[in-house]
């Protein structure tokens, strides 16, 4: 009887630990997998990721040179109406100050004399 017990037991070990064996080698098969996939996965990203950088780089840099043509076109509009104005204050302030000399001419007679 305790032959066939130990025997009992050691089939168990040998079964258990064929089992373990036969675990290990299972469980490294799905990491090869698992890796390789996420390899995979990894390239399949980065190509796209670049290919969305390629795009959005070319995007932005043609909104840049459209909003830059853009605010040139209104800064020269800008400085053109700002020496409109600049011009038009000046021919404004010309013609007030040759009235305040005439005003003032015709209230001061001794003024005339110099």
């Amino acid at each position: 009887m305790i032959a066939i017990a130990w025997s009992a037991i050691g089939l168990l070990a040998a079964a258990l630990f064929g089992s373990f064996f036969y675990l290990g080698s299972r469980i490294d098969v799905l990491n090869a997998s698992v890796t390789s996939r996420i390899d995979g996965l990894d390239h399949t990203l980065t190509a796209r990721i670049d290919g969305l950088d390629h795009s959005l780089t070319a995007r932005v840099d043609g909104l840049d040179r459209k909003l830059t043509t853009r605010i040139d076109a209104l800064d020269d509009s800008l400085s053109n109406r700002i020496d409109a104005l600049g011009a038009r204050l000046d021919a404004r302030i010309d013609s007030l100050g040759s009235r305040v000399d005439t005003h003032l001419d015709r209230h001061q007679p001794q003024r005339r004399a110099r």
